[in-house]
């Protein structure tokens, strides 16, 4: 079937995370599954009409604006695909839109906050990986995935750089912080950790897994009396939120992020407009007014 050589080309071709790929099969499935129920058992003969129905049969069914946007994303990468291999003649979902999903905005912590987080006691070893793992999550902006695979070669301390494989291939290296390469430096001492070995081990000497790290901090963030849910991309948002805040460079926390397109980091920028409107009700002498005319 079609939709399992796109895969296989996902998987091989473009070296796609497990995740992605689980993506995209369950909403090429859905698609398959839905021109079955229409007695049309090749989606490859699916045209921009059923693309459509398929659409507005999901929503009918409860998905959410976000789920469906992902959705047609994938129908448009599969026909793409088949074009270029000269299965079908046309894209029938490139001209298919999904509803506007409202943006939600990510939630970070504030910089007292996140000082909170990653001042943990060191005094064990554990403290050590935690406070080292915290930090440079927090310094460096990584990505959940770029943390659990890197190694130690992977990291130039003297020069305050960390080299990483981010989405779609892609390497970048990132700055890292002096509290960072401070907390780095004594959790390598403790554990004599040869240069190939991975930075943060878990079980049997292998890198540690997303699923350890997205527990443990949501542990030390209750541990640290953090009101907040604390997750791994929380310290990413908050890198992003907290860079753009201080320096104004898009662009810049663009590249440190790893994002291909801009339109993506710009979320950053109406937190930014969130915090200055905080500024301003608080500061402002006619804005104060207003606060007490509504009461």
């Amino acid at each position: 079937m079609a939709i399992a050589d796109f895969i296989s080309h996902l998987q091989v071709e473009r070296r796609l995370s497990a995740h992605t790929l689980d993506a995209y099969q369950r909403d090429l499935d859905a698609l398959a599954q839905w021109a079955q129920t229409q007695g049309r058992d090749n989606p490859e003969a699916l045209q921009n009409a059923d693309i459509r129905a398929f659409v507005a049969a999901e929503r009918r069914r409860g998905l959410s604006a976000t789920s469906l946007q992902r959705r047609l994303s994938a129908c448009r990468s599969y026909y793409q695909w088949l074009l270029k291999h000269g299965r079908v003649e046309a894209n029938p979902a490139a001209s298919v839109r999904a509803p506007k999903a409202p943006r939600k905005l990510p939630q970070v912590l504030d910089t007292d906050e996140a000082v909170k987080l990653v001042e943990l006691p060191t005094d064990a070893m554990l403290g050590l990986r935690d406070r080292a793992l915290l930090e440079l999550f927090y310094s460096s902006g990584l990505r959940l995935s770029e943390l659990c695979n890197l190694r130690w070669r992977d990291l130039d301390l003297d020069g305050g750089l960390v080299t990483v494989l981010g989405k779609g291939n892609k390497q970048r290296s990132v700055p890292v912080g002096s509290h960072a390469r401070e907390a780095l430096r004594a959790w390598r001492t403790e554990t004599g950790a040869a240069n190939d070995a991975p930075v943060f081990p878990g079980r049997h000497g292998a890198a540690i897994s997303p699923r350890a790290v997205q527990i443990r901090i949501k542990q030390l963030g209750v541990r640290q009396g953090l009101f907040k849910h604390v997750h791994p991309h929380m310290l990413r948002h908050s890198f992003a939120s907290h860079v753009l805040e201080s320096s104004g460079d898009l662009r810049g926390v663009q590249e440190l992020l790893g994002h291909a397109d801009i339109a993506t980091t710009q979320i950053y920028t109406h937190l930014d407009f969130q915090h200055l409107a905080k500024v301003y009700d608080a500061a402002h002498p006619r804005a104060k007014r207003r606060k007490a005319e509504v009461k």
